[in-house]
């Protein structure tokens, strides 16, 4: 039995030996993204690399306005891995935020990236919401210049808080971020989220659960 023991343990310690002494790194230059490949893994199969080009990793578009003619009034212009295949494993990505006066980028989460985002114009109110049981409002007032991080999973918005139109621009720690707008997921979810569900978590009446539905 002892020696059963000792051999598990040393078992255990030379896999754990071998799982430090990997290298967690790529292996490669590059990997840049190949969407025609039909192999389903976590991410992108690699493109041949014989075949990259420099447009694999250029994007054209970020100095272009976004259209904020919309109920929210806010655009936002992303360069994530569908955009830009050559970010393919790298495990970076960065959009454009565009916002007209009393804008909003709505309450949204990235499930796979935290956020970094900079202001380049106008004064922009930001803020993020920490996870039960707490619930705190973490919010700030940014202006030209200013930085503001928003920690990965958390739910947070923008709000464009002056005058004139704002310019923002965010990089995130993942080639695919994700995103999950709040109200979109769960009143435009497809099928519907029965509204008997939504009625007891939000405390109204059933009618009003229909009407938010019906416009998403």
């Amino acid at each position: 039995m002892q020696t059963l023991l000792q051999l598990s343990l040393l078992l255990a310690l030379t896999f754990c030996q071998l799982t430090i002494a990997s290298d967690p790194a790529s292996l490669q230059d590059f990997c840049v993204a190949d969407r025609n490949n039909q192999v389903k893994m976590n991410g992108f199969a690699c493109k041949n690399p014989a075949m990259v080009q420099a447009n694999d990793f250029s994007f054209t578009g970020l100095h272009i306005p976004g259209n904020t003619r919309n109920a929210i009034g806010s655009a936002v212009t992303a360069a994530t891995v569908t955009q830009i295949p050559g970010l393919n494993t790298l495990g970076i990505s960065m959009a454009r935020i565009d916002l007209v006066p009393w804008g909003i980028n709505p309450p949204h989460t990235h499930p796979r990236a935290t956020e970094i985002l900079t202001v380049i114009e106008g004064s922009l109110e930001v803020g993020f919401v920490t996870s039960n049981p707490d619930n705190r409002l973490i919010s700030k007032i940014l202006q030209k210049g200013d930085v503001f991080v928003f920690p990965i999973g958390l739910i947070h918005f923008q709000r464009n808080v002056g005058h004139g139109n704002v310019v923002a621009i965010a990089t995130l720690s993942s080639q695919n971020p994700g995103v999950i707008t709040i109200a979109n997921s769960i009143f435009g979810s497809k099928p519907d989220i029965s509204t008997d569900i939504l009625a007891k978590a939000f405390q109204v009446d059933k009618s009003i659960v229909q009407k938010i539905q019906w416009r998403f």
